[in-house]
C-alpha cells in the first residue's frame, strides 16, 4: 500500500535514497538534475520545504509501507488557481498503477485542499508511459513543445469539473 503525502524535513533521507536510485532511470526519459543536485541535496530539500511554506509549490511523495519512497506528485508555479504537474515513479515500482494513482490523489487535492480550477503538464513524444498516464487522468493534449531538446506535448486539466 502506498501513501500519498506532503514533502517533509524527514523524508529528506529516504527522498535523497530515491533519485540516487533512479537515477539513470530518470534520466532517459527527463533531463538528469545534475551532480550538484545530489552533492547540495540537503540545502536544496530545505529550499523546496521554504517555498511549500511560502506556497509557490506543492511537493507530494508515494510512500511504501516501509517508508520508502517510490514516487514524486510535484505541483510548481502554484498560483492564479493553477499549478503545473510533475511526476515520476521509481523504476522498480512501474507497471503497477502508481502514477496514475497518485496523479488521481494529487489532482483531488488541488481541488479539496489546495482551491486550484486547472494544472498544466507537458510529456516527451517518447515518453509514452507519461503521456498515457496524464490522458488516463483526464489532462487534454494542447499543443507542441520542447522538453530540454527533445520534442514534446503540453497538456491541460479543467479541474472545475472535480468539484
Amino acid at each position: 500500500m502506498t501513501e500519498l503525502q506532503l514533502l517533509r524535513p524527514d523524508h529528506a533521507s529516504a527522498l535523497l535514497a530515491f533519485e540516487i536510485e533512479n537515477r539513470a532511470y530518470f534520466a532517459a526519459s527527463v533531463p538528469d538534475r545534475g551532480d550538484d543536485y545530489f552533492a547540495n541535496f540537503a540545502a536544496r530539500h530545505e529550499a523546496l520545504l521554504a517555498e511549500q511554506e511560502a506556497g509557490l509549490i506543492l511537493f507530494h511523495v508515494l510512500v511504501g509501507d516501509d517508508g520508502e519512497v517510490l514516487g514524486r506528485m510535484n505541483l510548481v508555479d502554484v498560483s492564479d488557481g493553477t499549478a503545473e504537474l510533475g511526476y515520476r515513479i521509481a523504476e522498480k515500482a512501474t507497471g503497477r498503477g502508481l502514477a496514475t494513482t497518485g496523479v488521481r490523489q494529487v489532482c483531488d487535492l488541488a481541488v479539496t485542499t489546495y482551491g486550484l480550477t486547472g494544472m498544466r503538464a507537458a510529456a516527451a513524444l517518447d515518453n509514452a508511459g507519461s503521456r498515457a498516464v496524464l490522458e488516463r487522468t483526464g489532462f487534454v493534449p494542447t499543443g507542441e513543445t520542447l522538453l530540454d531538446g527533445r520534442p514534446g506535448i503540453t497538456y491541460v486539466l479543467d479541474l472545475r469539473q472535480r468539484r
